[in-house]
């Protein structure tokens, strides 16, 4: 199993697989802060809702920071073809192209920058701590 899609009357659940028991070579994130102000916020709207601002990041940039979050290709294009259910002109048959560079748009899976956001906030945390622990020793 790779993992669960869990519905009840309240919620969806997402389960990706994360048993110990799957996993080898375990190392500790330990520069989560430097890759995390590598990661580039904005705050946009998609082209399809231009009265919706929302908060993300592109995947293409996002991509050399966490790989593994990003699907897809940056800037690919796919073309069309039509099939028995589409309504097709005269003078086209099915497997005739039907759109050429249509984009084949990259995917952000977030839950997967969780990890270095994650460590990022530990590193950050453990500093504040350091600094707090030499303000007191100072009686500051």
């Amino acid at each position: 199993s790779v993992g669960t899609i869990t519905c009840n009357s309240s919620s969806t659940t997402y389960g990706t697989s994360s048993d110990y028991r799957l996993k080898e070579n375990e190392v500790l994130i330990s520069d989560g802060i430097t890759r995390l102000k590598q990661l580039k916020p904005y705050r946009f709207n998609f082209k399809a809702e231009p009265d919706k601002t929302v908060d993300g990041f592109f995947a293409h940039e996002a991509q050399a920071v966490v790989p593994e979050a990003v699907t897809g290709e940056k800037d690919a294009v796919q073309t069309t073809h039509y099939t028995s259910g589409d309504t097709i002109p005269d003078g086209k048959v099915v497997g005739d192209v039907k759109e050429e560079n249509v984009i084949d748009p990259q995917g952000l899976d977030y839950a997967k920058l969780t990890p270095l956001l994650t460590a990022a906030l530990q590193e950050a945390v453990t500093e504040i701590e350091s600094l707090k622990a030499r303000l007191d020793a100072a009686g500051l």
